[in-house]
């Protein structure tokens, strides 16, 4: 039962081994496949290739198979090749002729181009309102504990004094850029393939300004073929975003392993949040953060491993690009699990108070004691030399205290202002524009 099959049987082995996960991932697009049918056969009516009668047809059974997807009860048959033939099936076992009419104009390369970018478009949005969660939390716990001093380091070497307040809103500042590369992403996909067809376009007279409005896309991919292009492209540059976040992750998620360690013991979290040993009874094991770096390790890698499978594709559609799925539509799962992860845990922590008052940080402070000196008078060189002889015989006794006031210092953490870039870049999504444009479609 495929929609291109004409009077040959396809061998059975040559099937199963082309046809692949299609399905499994094939169903994750449904939703949005029924949403790009929508759009085309409302244009396919307005240029004269539907009548008013087949469009309230096809539009009413649409829009009860999109109920069925909602609803968890939609299925892709195991005789059918792939989602846009199983909705085609459905819809022409249960409308009749008129739901043969609703291919006219595309090809499933377009079809499919135009459901994975309204498909990103929505994973996008998830894993930005995940960010934007986690974000808050880490201002919060900046705020929270701006005034609780710990270790810095430089080549895993006590350094100088840091703060919590630091800490948290370091990765609160990162995630701010990482929002930039997601947006760049989002906008990459933000646009409508819809009526390239096979990639070299049609002899109908679609309009494709009309379907970029109806599915609420920022703009069209114009060059037919360049739209073709794009499948790959857009799943490396879309990588590329969720790689940005998966690092920030991973670095947090280092720095938990470390910081929960006895060695360290700058923090802590309830028993239930951390694993046991089989046979060590005093283990409290980080298994949250580890397995949260090793995802987001493996989403850093997911870049390179979508340009390896595509480097050298020329133009026009290959079948090797199916396979982007299996490695893509997982990452979405996995980068949102570990924003959620990172929350739960972070909602949870506890922090160690009076760090520093440890004999062996007191070193942290001989910058603090050179910058005293120098205040005093003392040229720098002189003041560093003798902090230098003092440390080298014993008698170095710092006072430990810090006094940061500039920007983005210990004493002046510029969450506020953090904060506002967070907002102006959550603003360019414009997902309000997406919001109307499908529930005009759905209605």
């Amino acid at each position: 039962m495929k929609i291109w099959q004409k009077t040959t049987n396809v061998n059975e082995l040559v099937e199963s081994f082309t046809v692949g996960r299609d399905r499994e991932f094939d169903l994750q697009l449904a939703a949005f496949d029924v949403l790009g049918s929508l759009a085309h056969t409302q244009m396919l009516e307005s240029i004269g290739l539907m009548s008013t009668e087949d469009l309230q047809l096809v539009q009413q059974e649409l829009k009860k198979i999109y109920q069925e997807i909602e609803a968890g009860s939609f299925t892709i048959q195991p005789e059918v090749e792939d989602v846009h033939s199983q909705i085609e099936w459905l819809l022409t076992q249960r409308i009749g002729e008129a739901g043969k009419k609703i291919h006219s104009g595309r090809s499933r390369n377009d079809q499919v181009l135009v459901d994975l970018k309204l498909f990103f478009r929505h994973e996008i949005r998830e894993i930005v309102s995940l960010v934007k969660t986690l974000f808050d939390l880490l201002i919060k716990l900046s705020n929270q504990y701006k005034d609780v001093l710990l270790p810095g380091y430089t080549h895993l070497q006590i350094a100088m004094p840091s703060s919590f307040g630091l800490w948290f809103g370091a990765y609160a500042e990162s995630l701010v850029d990482d929002l930039e590369m997601v947006l760049a992403s989002y906008k990459v996909a933000n646009k409508n393939p819809l009526g390239a067809a096979a990639g070299y376009g049609s002899s109908f007279p679609l309009n494709r300004t009309l379907t970029t409005k109806l599915l609420g896309f920022e703009s069209l991919n114009y060059n037919v073929v360049y739209a073709l292009m794009g499948r790959g492209k857009t799943e490396r540059i879309v990588a590329q975003g969720l790689s940005a976040v998966a690092a920030t992750l991973a670095k947090m998620a280092v720095d938990q392993t470390l910081y929960l360690s006895q060695n360290f013991s700058f923090v802590s979290y309830p028993d239930q949040l951390t694993t046991g040993s089989s046979i060590m009874p005093h283990k409290k094991n980080p298994d949250v953060w580890e397995i949260m770096r090793g995802k987001c390790n493996r989403i850093q890698a997911l870049p390179n491993d979508i340009a390896l499978m595509t480097t050298n594709l020329p133009s026009g559609y290959h079948r090797d690009l199916q396979l982007l799925k299996e490695t893509l539509f997982p990452a979405f799962i996995d980068l949102k699990d570990c924003l959620q992860m990172a929350a739960f845990m972070l909602e949870n922590i506890s922090v160690k108070e009076a760090i520093l008052e440890d004999e062996r940080y007191q070193y942290l402070f001989s910058v603090e004691e050179t910058n005293r000196r120098v205040l005093s008078g003392v040229p720098f060189r002189e003041a560093y030399q003798q902090i230098g002889a003092e440390i080298e015989n014993a008698s170095f006794s710092p006072i430990k205290t810090v006094n940061h006031t500039h920007e983005g210092s210990i004493g002046n953490l510029c969450n506020e202002e953090i904060t506002e870039c967070m907002q102006d870049v959550l603003k360019l999504f414009h997902f309000e524009k997406i919001d109307a444009a499908i529930e005009k479609l759905l209605s």
